[in-house]
């Protein structure tokens, strides 16, 4: 009797469930939510400028608000992102050191003051370091430290020489004797800690209580590089950098934060206390900001002018850092992710990236910023497309919808340029007023495939693919559900219906004006079901049961039942659950992963067969276990907005905010980091050595890659995720009314490609 109370309690929770799923509010057909909102909080946005110079910049600090910089062992002044040669100053610097509430030049020739605008030696002795000790300023040479008193540097040597810390010179009467005099020395660097004096000597960190100097005063642990470049007392510890990580002082315990530990780079050079409880590294791969439990990496060409840091300087919310081949400057602001979006929507603007409804990203030619008639420009608009549907669900801001509307237009223009109802263009071009080339080569190496519209205005690019079929069923039925109107929605379902009997009559393949299948255009059994398309059975099977429901459900029309039904006896559905290629390395495509999740969120808002819903859903929960440890938020939200499952919000939101404010796509390498290694409690299922941050790579599993900085692309992905997430109320809205947090004001600017001048998109209803 209990067996069959427990079988029936359970039937009925399992039917409660599928009766939630189906019949719940949103487009996502969920009510569970195992997932708790996080708050848009005011976080601190870094960007940078960069200063290039010929010769390495040597030395940096921070004097009255201004930045003095050492170039050719010659001071400058930093002014708005140029050098100035400061002609009044001391000649031959070593180092620029702030210390005491002056700047000093460490000099071949001696030490300099500066102050009340003016250079002062003090002393003629060459200096290595500088530091304020019990309340005074101290400066060391090679051999010997100094406190200034009256202006003048005084010797902290005692007359009888130093003691030593070896009991064995300790005489009874407490006297010391030494057969050689105790050296202090050679010191490359002196700092105070827990108000006793520190001593840096090649390989070697020295304790110096004024009498005695301790080599030995370290009870635990000891350095791993002979290489030791600079010191700095920080709260309870002092760290020492060195050629194979971090050293830690504590008391009389000295531990090493390797790449292991989360260093990105064990190499440093030098280090400078932050502005938020941080701690800035040198390293000669890169800087590192660290962080309560976490670790940035700023590395060349996106964020440093070279690799090599010399020397760093830290003010208000800004970081100067110096290597050997120019000045970066990293400026913190405070931000919100509404603030980021509005951001993003005017850098749209300003880089002209827009084009008759179209996204684009551009490229450099020459000199100039081309917008770029890509082989996918319906695929680059649909993220726009979705981002301003679910701005206008989530605001009702009317500029949203009309954004949504002229997106919309421009996919359905598409296929409305094309003879052939239902076979549609990869991009539209205009002779008269794109500055892009028409591109020569197709897809898979073939030759492109051009052709002249009717009114001879444009021409038109074929050989349409599976992408941007899948981005069309995505973006605009997500445009039905949300922000169409009136004749929108007709045309939105008018323009899926055409697509899909065009595949479906055409025994699931999409063929082109030559009467032939487009080379990736290609459902059908003979391919799918053969070695020759077996790779692309998964995804594409997915793609096919996407298109058929999402018909289905928007015409009522039965021919598009059939096609499930024909899908499914054929075993597609089963084959969506292993969709995610995990192996051979070369069948991997992270691109595949964005058109998985655009199929996932399109099936499952329409399906209502809970057979059908049961094996896309197990295929989902193997796809988003491969790609969970990435934090990608578009994985992630799509995730919790189908399954209603806890998705590691906090973590997206966490990527969303490290997503750079520069969206030009410089060069970037991580695999010669240190830190290569798996966070914890995530798994690499295809063979990513880890996953990287937004700041530090263009993709979640691309540790090298890049385009010199000669791309520009657009942030639509962030647009779409940030506002899905507030549709699903993943993420609230933030608690803060303050305009310069939560906007960004136009500023009519244009930084990238020339506007449009060519004729007009033409209207189509």
């Amino acid at each position: 009797m209990k067996a069959i109370i427990r079988k029936s309690v359970t039937v009925s929770f399992l039917m409660l469930i599928v009766s939630g799923l189906v019949n719940s509010q949103g487009v996502t057909g969920t009510i569970q939510k195992l997932w708790e909102p996080q708050n848009d909080e005011v976080f601190l946005q870094e960007s940078v400028k960069k200063i290039l110079t010929d010769n390495p910049v040597t030395g940096i600090a921070i004097h009255e608000n201004s930045c003095f910089a050492v170039v050719g062992e010659k001071i400058w002044i930093v002014e708005n992102e140029v050098l100035t040669l400061d002609k009044g100053s001391p000649v031959g610097i070593k180092r620029l050191i702030s210390a005491g509430g002056d700047l000093w030049a460490l000099a071949s020739s001696g030490l300099y003051r500066f102050k009340e605008g003016k250079w002062q030696q003090l002393d003629d002795k060459e200096f290595v370091d500088m530091c304020v000790h019990q309340g005074k300023v101290h400066a060391a040479t090679s051999g010997e430290i100094y406190r200034l008193e009256n202006d003048r540097f005084i010797s902290i040597k005692p007359a009888g020489g130093y003691n030593s810390s070896d009991m064995t010179v300790l005489m009874a009467d407490g006297s010391q004797v030494h057969a050689e005099p105790v050296r202090l020395g050679p010191i490359t660097r002196i700092e105070s800690y827990s108000n006793t004096l520190y001593v840096l000597e090649p390989g070697k960190i020295v304790m110096f209580d004024g009498l005695i100097v301790n080599r030995d005063f370290v009870d635990w642990g000891k350095l791993l590089s002979p290489k030791t470049t600079d010191m700095l007392s920080f709260g309870s510890r002092m760290f020492i950098s060195t050629g194979k990580g971090l050293g830690v002082l504590r008391g009389a315990s000295l531990s090493v934060i390797k790449g292991s530990d989360g260093l990105p780079v064990e190499n440093t050079t030098c280090l400078t206390a932050g502005f938020d409880g941080d701690l800035w590294i040198g390293t000669t791969n890169g800087l590192v900001r660290m962080l309560t439990g976490e670790w940035h990496y700023f590395g060349a060409d996106q964020w440093l002018p070279g690799k090599n840091v010399n020397g760093i300087a830290v003010g208000n919310k800004v970081v100067y850092a110096a290597t050997d081949k120019g000045i970066s400057i990293l400026i913190y602001e405070p931000y919100t992710l509404l603030k980021k979006a509005s951001f993003y929507e005017r850098h749209l603007d300003e880089w002209g990236q827009r084009r008759l409804g179209f996204i684009h990203h551009l490229y450099k030619k020459g000199d100039e910023w081309i917008r770029e008639i890509s082989d996918n420009d319906g695929g680059n608009t649909a993220p726009y497309l979705a981002a301003m549907s679910y701005k206008y669900a989530v605001t009702g801001d009317k500029k949203a919808r009309e954004e949504a509307v002229n997106a919309f237009n421009a996919m359905i223009w598409l296929e409305r340029i094309s003879p052939k109802e239902g076979f549609f263009a990869r991009a539209i071009f205009s002779p008269t007023g794109d500055n892009d080339e028409m591109a020569t080569q197709g897809s898979g190496g073939l030759p492109a495939k051009w052709y002249k519209s009717k009114d001879g205005k444009w021409y038109w690019k074929g050989d349409t693919s599976s992408d941007e079929v899948t981005a069309h069923f995505y973006a605009v039925s997500l445009f039905y559900d949300l922000a169409a109107e009136g004749k929108e929605k007709e045309m939105a379902r008018e323009h899926l219906r055409r697509i899909a009997s065009y595949i479906q009559e055409n025994g699931w393949v999409l063929i082109d004006m030559d009467g032939k299948p487009t080379r990736w255009g290609q459902w059908n059994p003979e391919y799918l079901l053969r070695p020759y398309g077996y790779v692309d059975r998964g995804l594409n099977g997915l793609e096919a049961l996407t298109y058929m429901q999402t018909t289905l459900t928007l015409t009522g029309d039965k021919k598009f039942k059939a096609g499930l039904d024909q899908l499914i006896k054929w075993g597609y559905d089963q084959n969506t659950i292993r969709q995610k290629n995990t192996f051979p390395p070369e069948s991997i495509a992270p691109w595949d992963d964005d058109l998985a999740f655009q199929a996932y969120n399109t099936i499952l808002r329409y399906t209502t067969d809970p057979v059908l819903r049961s094996v896309i859903l197990r295929s989902l929960e193997r796809t988003w276990e491969v790609k969970r440890m990435y934090h990608t938020p578009w994985f992630n939200f799509s995730y919790g907005a189908l399954t209603g499952n806890d998705c590691e919000l906090e973590q997206s939101v966490k990527y969303m905010r490290e997503y750079k404010l520069d969206c030009i796509e410089y060069s970037y390498r991580n695999t010669d980091r240190d830190d290569l290694f798996m966070e914890k409690g995530y798994t690499s299922y295809e063979g990513a050595i880890r996953a990287f941050s937004p700041r530090e790579s263009s993709g979640g599993m691309e540790a090298d890659g890049g385009a010199g900085g000669r791309v520009v692309r657009e942030p639509t992905e962030f647009l779409r995720d940030y506002w899905m997430a507030r549709y699903n109320g993943f993420i609230k809205a933030p608690s803060t009314n303050d305009p310069d947090l939560i906007s960004v004001k136009l500023s009519g600017n244009n930084y990238g490609a020339k506007p449009y001048s060519g004729p007009a998109r033409p209207v189509l209803y």
